[in-house]
C-alpha cells in the first residue's frame, strides 16, 4: 500500500498528459536523483541514493485522470506531509498548463 496516494483528473488528451506526466517525472529526476522509465501508461521510479534514498512509486496516466503513488522509506515517512504537499502542488502545476 502506497504511503501517499494522489489522483487528479484532467482534461487532456491522454498523449498530453503522458507528455505532462513525464515532465513531472524529469523534474523528480533532476531535483532528487530519481530513477524512472515508462510501462505501458505506467511511469516507476525508485531513488537508489541521495536525500529521496528508498523511495518508491507510480505515476498512471489514464484517459481522464493521472494517479501518483509513492511508497516512502522509514526514515522519511516523518516528511509525509510535506512531501505530499509538494507533489500535490507540481502535479497541479503540471496539469493546468496551457
Amino acid at each position: 500500500m502506497a504511503t501517499i496516494d494522489i489522483r487528479r483528473q484532467h482534461a487532456l488528451t491522454k498523449d498530453e498528459a503522458r507528455k505532462r506526466a513525464e515532465e513531472l517525472a524529469r523534474g523528480m529526476e533532476d531535483k532528487l536523483g530519481i530513477q524512472w522509465r515508462w510501462d505501458g501508461d505506467v511511469i516507476r521510479f525508485e531513488a537508489p541514493g541521495g536525500a529521496a534514498k528508498g523511495t518508491k512509486g507510480l505515476v498512471r496516466v489514464e484517459a481522464s485522470s493521472v494517479n501518483v503513488e509513492i511508497d516512502l522509506p522509514f526514515l522519511l515517512k516523518a516528511m509525509k506531509g510535506m512531501v505530499e504537499s509538494r507533489v500535490n502542488e507540481k502535479l497541479d502545476a503540471v496539469l493546468a498548463k496551457a
